[in-house]
């Protein structure tokens, strides 16, 4: 690449950063005084504050989601956590045809080369981005061999934007013939789509029902469960049908166990574990019925204080078992996934009655 000249001094990290930009804007609808300034990740450039949000600068992905999806935007949507130290991907490449990258890098060259509030470094820059794909090193966007392959771009989950993970798909659009295998890691496949859905998994909330309800006696054993007909299965499908390629795959969540824990260090839990399984019916736990009040139940806790004034909080979450099959027969485990929530309980002294 031949160096840049402009009326603005430029680092290093500026002119990987607007190349950066360049590359976003083919691909996303950016706001032109903004991606200019484009840094991978918090720092300042001059007296201007960058943070690592990027809302607007991310490349629109053309994977879909159909099954039990939720919004990953929505913070009160549940969504499972994954065991350990794993996290869906938050970056891949995947393929665009000749004709769109052509006319999205034009478009975005249009954009910045025609707007009078862009700085001559970025003129340039997104002028230089263009001359590869059109003057350079490919010509007119490999248009004349527009059925024989495509190009492959970054895109990235708009929800991890402030993740550095984001930004680890930093290669510029290449071409990859129709069969060839794309040369690089996190080229978008089955197993990446599944590790894709598995974010979207729209997990039903983990609030256990209680009998006694939220209101139970010092040293009486309160039973705990879970909805069967709410906690099943329950599966999400990412798909990607562009030119060249057609793949998906399926992610499906199964609940595997309960974990209760008390919000105080005076109870026991049934069991001794706080662990209750699933039975073989899909059920979890065992609703209370009369007569069992002298009986430990299968999943439950017992408080032995009380409450006071105020509740103890009782966290209920549940462990779910994720698997995935996709295009070609292929398919595996991916980590668990855990999903709680917190409910106040409120525990007091049985009165004595006397006689």
């Amino acid at each position: 690449m031949h160096s840049l000249t402009s009326d603005h001094s430029m680092t290093a990290s500026r002119r990987w950063a607007v190349l950066a930009g360049a590359t976003a804007l083919a691909y996303g609808v950016i706001t032109p005084p903004a991606w200019a300034d484009l840094s991978p990740g918090g720092g300042t450039q001059g007296k201007t504050t960058q943070t690592a949000q990027r809302d607007g600068h991310t490349i629109a992905s053309r994977v879909t989601f159909s099954g039990s999806t939720r919004n990953p935007s929505d913070q009160s949507s549940p969504a499972a956590t994954p065991v350990g130290n794993w996290s869906p991907p938050a970056c891949w490449y995947e393929p665009v045809s000749a004709q769109q990258f052509s006319k999205e890098v034009e478009d975005g060259y249009k954009m910045v080369a025609d707007d009078p509030q862009q700085p001559n470094y970025a003129k340039e820059s997104v002028s230089e981005y263009r001359d590869i794909y059109k003057n350079g090193k490919y010509k007119n966007y490999n248009l004349d061999k527009a059925d024989k392959g495509n190009w492959w771009v970054s895109a990235q989950d708009p929800t991890r934007l402030n993740d550095q993970a984001a930004w680890e798909c930093s290669d510029l659009p290449f071409w990859v013939k129709n069969g060839d295998i794309p040369p690089v890691k996190k080229a978008v496949s089955p197993e990446i789509l599944a590790e894709l859905a598995y974010n979207r998994i729209q997990l039903p909330g983990t609030k256990a029902s209680l009998a006694p309800g939220d209101t139970t006696k010092v040293n009486l054993s309160t039973w705990a469960w879970l909805d069967k007909a709410k906690f099943k299965k329950v599966s999400v499908t990412a798909s990607l049908n562009v030119t060249g390629l057609n793949i998906q795959a399926t992610t499906t969540a199964e609940p595997v166990s309960l974990k209760l824990e008390p919000g105080t260090d005076d109870a026991e839990t049934y069991p001794a574990s706080g662990e209750c399984a699933v039975s073989s019916d899909g059920s979890v736990g065992e609703p209370y019925a009369t007569g069992k009040a002298d009986q430990a139940p299968p999943c439950g806790i017992k408080y032995l204080r009380s409450s006071g004034s105020g509740t103890f909080p009782l966290k209920a979450t549940v462990t779910w078992r994720i698997t995935w099959s996709g295009t070609g027969g292929v398919g595996g485990d991916l980590p668990d996934g855990t999903f709680g929530t917190t409910q106040e309980v409120t525990v007091q002294e049985i009165q004595a009655v006397n006689r």
